[in-house]
């Protein structure tokens, strides 16, 4: 015979349930990694995100220097960069009236005229994406058009320009505004496309207004969009800045560009050049940043 086994009265007691009593519910919570784990975990990520542009950052220098410093170089090597340029590098903010400034203001000027030509271009692309995405004969009648046009080069539009407004600045700000407003129209209106036809016919059976349509239905499908033709816009924007400044002059950095060249100062250019990039990577992430944002806000409506 087997053993019979010894019950413990106090689990029983729990086992057996109880008439009238209530169950405890008791929310489950992942054990808390140490801090140790964490931060190895960021500094992992942050090591294979910043390492690799780094190491390649690296050996472009060395291989410039190597190169760039051999006898009859017609390039400065980065050390002689550094060192011809280096009140420009450390004293960004210095005014001597004109056109002397320092690198800050020669960008905050440039990207002034960019945030007033693409802000106009953001605006008439986005309407006229909408336009041409929502109507057939629009679309027929515009996108051709707008086909061809999008082909010119920035400085094209230039001397047109220059003899319809006589001035500079409005100049400058017209080929920022036409250099960047087809990227805007072309992808608004491909995404006002692409909208399902049964989100269309909902707002023709429940009899929505035309803002409506556009607030609850054409805008929340079409921001991905919106904001990648943004995106190229705003880089093009830049591209077309900088060009346009070095034939209007002025301050900006385009002619702070050509003005260096005609004296001879290439390692202004080169560090200029690096200015440039560095605050086009910024207008990109911030647009992208926005476009995120925008996006997730338009979705949770």
């Amino acid at each position: 015979m087997q053993a019979a086994t010894k019950t413990d009265p106090v689990s029983l007691a729990a086992a057996v349930p109880v008439p009238g009593a209530t169950a405890e519910i008791v929310p489950f919570r992942a054990p808390e990694r140490p801090a140790n784990d964490r931060l190895k975990e960021i500094a992992n990520k942050t090591a294979s995100t910043l390492l690799p542009p780094l190491i390649v950052l690296g050996l472009t220098l060395v291989a410039w220097q190597l190169l760039c410093s051999e006898p009859g170089a017609r390039l400065p090597p980065p050390t002689k960069v550094v060192t011809d340029a280096w009140d420009f590098i450390v004293d960004p903010f210095f005014d001597n009236g004109g056109i002397d400034k320092g690198a800050f203001w020669h960008i905050s000027k440039s990207l002034g005229r960019v945030a007033i030509g693409f802000s106009l271009a953001a605006v008439c692309g986005i309407a006229l994406g909408v336009l041409v995405g929502q109507s057939r004969w629009a679309m027929r009648g515009l996108d051709p058009i707008f086909q061809v046009l999008r082909t010119v080069p920035p400085l094209a539009w230039l001397p047109l320009s220059l003899a319809g407004f006589r001035d500079s600045n409005p100049s400058a700000l017209f080929v920022i505004f036409i250099t960047s407003i087809w990227p805007i129209i072309i992808n608004t209106s491909v995404g006002v496309r692409n909208i399902p036809q049964d989100y269309r016919n909902v707002a023709a059976v429940i009899r929505l207004s035309w803002w409506e349509v556009f607030w609850k239905i054409t805008l929340p499908a079409t921001v991905p969009y919106i904001f990648t033709g943004l995106r190229i816009g705003v880089g093009l924007s830049w591209l077309a800045i900088v060009a346009a400044e070095m034939l209007i002059g002025g301050v900006g950095i385009g002619f702070f560009i050509w003005d260096a060249w005609n004296s001879s100062r290439i390692s202004d250019i080169i560090v200029a050049l690096v200015y440039i990039g560095v605050v086009g990577f910024l207008l990109d992430k911030l647009i992208a940043t926005v476009g995120h944002f925008v996006s997730h806000g338009v979705s949770a409506q």
